[in-house]
């Protein structure tokens, strides 16, 4: 109504100049004016003035074709570009430091924590040994950020490294049980971390994620590389593991019964790798004076070897 007094009074005109379709030039003036202030027309008032002029055009970029040599196919998870110079261990040293000093919930050290990861995979074993040796310590927190980055590392190094620590009793047995289940997760295993990690299932009381992890690493490196059952490393794994069946794998006790079980179950996580023991795993599936559960977990066993090893040694004059 004519009784409300109007607040702001408000203008914009623009003047706009097009040549051959393009915009070659706009002017705008703007002006506010705050009415109960105001005496004919003047009082609290701002002018603003723009002024936009094109200057030229440049012609269309044609894209040259990509040389197909230089196109690949890859996850886009956690790729970043290779670096050229060498990371040293005291640089690494620095970056530990760094992430202790950062706040525990912000991208700084969320970025800071990635980049500790790739670096760590230019780290030699005794560079990375040095490292664990200046830099184990926990932060205020009583966080240790080169224990949680190394099973992300994924290098043979990092691999021997963390099988280190384990045998030293260097850190807690949750840690140690991340350590085992991270090796199920190792894109390119090498016969090394196998040669390294074997010994484990030699150890005593060696924990169901110790045989399970390692056994996940065996059936990885086995689907990646031809012929793995030639390699010694995994033939010496599959030999320790063989031990524990006895040829027949009977069992005297309740704990020997757990035992077997998560034995066979590591046998058949290994997969490929498992083929040679096929005789021995029909003889425990067949023999009926073993417990029900050791004949199926036997039978279950076969679950990753091949197809035609499975028949010739589960179904009688099987072909």
């Amino acid at each position: 109504s004519q009784s409300e007094q109007q607040i702001l009074s408000s203008k914009l005109e623009c003047v706009q100049s097009i040549k051959d379709g393009v915009l070659a030039e706009a002017t705008c003036t703007e002006s506010n004016l705050v009415t109960p202030f105001s005496q004919k027309g003047s009082g609290a008032k701002t002018q603003t003035q723009s002024s936009l002029k094109l200057f030229q055009v440049e012609t269309e970029t044609l894209y040259k074709k990509a040389d197909s040599e230089d196109l690949y196919v890859t996850s886009m998870l956690y790729e970043r570009e290779q670096t050229e110079r060498e990371v040293t261990e005291g640089e690494v040293a620095e970056l530990v430091w760094k992430l202790c000093l950062a706040h525990s919930a912000s991208f700084e050290t969320a970025d800071l924590f990635m980049t500790l990861v790739f670096e760590l995979r230019h780290l030699s074993l005794e560079a990375l040994k040095a490292l664990w040796q200046r830099s184990s310590f926990k932060c205020r927190d009583n966080w240790q950020p080169l224990i949680d980055a190394l099973p992300s590392c994924a290098t043979e190094a990092c691999v021997v490294l963390m099988k280190e620590i384990t045998v030293s009793r260097e850190v807690e047995e949750d840690k140690e049980e991340y350590f085992f289940w991270s090796f199920s997760f190792i894109p390119k295993p090498t016969s090394g971390m196998i040669e390294s990690l074997a010994p484990l299932l030699k150890s005593p009381g060696a924990s169901q994620s110790c045989f399970l992890g390692v056994t996940a690493l065996l059936h990885r490196f086995c689907s990646v590389y031809n012929s793995c059952d030639e390699v010694p490393a995994v033939q010496s794994a599959m030999r320790t593991l063989g031990k524990f069946l006895g040829g027949n794998c009977t069992v005297q006790d309740s704990e020997g019964l757990s035992q077997m079980q998560l034995v066979l179950k590591a046998i058949g996580n290994a997969g490929l790798a498992a083929a040679s023991l096929a005789p021995v795993l029909s003889l425990c599936a067949s023999l009926k004076s073993n417990p029900i559960e050791i004949r199926l977990a036997a039978i279950q066993a076969f679950r990753r070897i091949p197809c035609s090893v499975r028949v010739s040694y589960l179904l009688p004059g099987g072909d």
